[in-house]
């Protein structure tokens, strides 16, 4: 689950991926979640972070993090796992 290398993201929330010269707006909560997954942060860590920091259900974020996940590879901003 990593986010590309090369996605920078600002501290007002502008997500610049360079390779195509898109950019996004994420809220608070998705700006965190970028930074962890750049930090290689696991699935597991990310939802025991937002669990741990804002009143939410372990069961609600996972649902939530994996639409995330599954917006940002529709972007093309997280690595080819090689997988498939």
């Amino acid at each position: 689950m990593d986010i590309k290398k090369d996605v920078a993201v600002s501290d007002s929330g502008f997500v610049f991926y360079p390779t195509t010269g898109e950019s996004f707006s994420v809220n608070p909560l998705g700006m965190e979640i970028i930074r962890l997954m750049k930090d290689d942060k696991s699935f597991d860590k990310i939802t025991e972070y937002v669990v741990d920091h804002y009143n939410v259900e372990s069961s609600t974020i996972e649902k939530d993090l994996l639409d995330f996940i599954e917006m940002l590879n529709h972007f093309s901003l997280m690595e080819d796992d090689g997988e498939g």
